[in-house]
């Protein structure tokens, strides 16, 4: 069976691979802090479903506790190296099997290989954790081989470290009226196609979540980095197949053969 992506929204996607279900960064809430979910509705329960969750790093809209706790007990969590330390609300989850990882570090779930890879983007616990975590990216390879960036700015010998891919699953945007340093917008991450070469991409860590209040400050930012994606990849990287999926919607990328 060919590999299918789901994207959930925000970084949330599963990923389906020789009949195991792979399940990054989960985010199912309406709301989270100043946040508020601005666009598609929030994942059904079906989306909790894993047989091992990715966690890229320790920002609360990608390790998300309340989203964790939905997982059915069992479930195995692969996490940065040091989260439960930075993370004390990991070690309550006792019902699920966390592994923590690093970088080069290689995992076999199922029908599936995961390793974890670089990422440039800070890891800690903000606003005030230390820097006892490094943020991950992993490629989990089946039938195909699928990057999730997690989230990355572009980095030296980033093609080097993640090697050869069918499909790259890159965030293109953010939750706020402005990026911070190492983040992917959709020229950079078009950028990171040309590098990457891959067979196909699904841009994600976009358009979700809103801060409360700031509907009228540069929506642009909300609306648009989908869509620009698709237009820089055309430009930079046309042989790429870009998929840009709704809220939920799944899609089977073109692989290697």
């Amino acid at each position: 069976m060919p590999v299918e992506i789901t994207w959930w929204g925000h970084a949330t996607c599963t990923v389906e691979d020789s009949g195991t279900r792979v399940l990054t960064d989960p985010l199912f809430a309406r709301r989270l802090a100043h946040l508020r979910r601005r666009r598609g509705a929030p994942p059904p329960p079906s989306a909790a479903r894993a047989d091992v969750v990715l966690v890229s790093h320790l920002h609360a809209d990608h390790l998300h506790l309340p989203s964790l706790a939905r997982l059915a007990p069992g479930t195995r969590v692969l996490v940065p190296r040091g989260a439960p330390r930075s993370v004390p609300g990991l070690r309550r989850l006792r019902a699920l099997e966390i592994t923590e990882v690093e970088e080069g570090a290689r995992v076999e779930v199922g029908g599936v290989a995961i390793e974890a890879v670089p990422a440039a983007h800070d890891g800690r616990r903000l606003p005030v954790g230390p820097h006892r975590s490094p943020a991950l990216g992993y490629v989990v390879s089946g039938e195909a081989r699928t990057y999730f960036a997690g989230d990355t700015g572009l980095f030296d010998g980033m093609a080097d470290a993640v090697g050869e891919v069918d499909v790259a699953l890159l965030p293109v945007g953010g939750w706020g009226p402005h990026l911070g340093p190492h983040h992917l917008d959709p020229a950079r991450a078009a950028e990171a196609l040309t590098r990457l070469a891959p067979h196909s991409a699904v841009p994600v860590h976009y358009g979700t979540y809103w801060p409360i209040g700031m509907d009228a400050v540069r929506p642009h930012e909300f609306h648009t980095p989908g869509d620009e994606f698709v237009r820089q990849a055309a430009l930079r990287a046309p042989r790429v197949a870009v998929h840009l999926l709704a809220h939920g919607e799944s899609v089977r990328p073109e692989v290697a053969r």
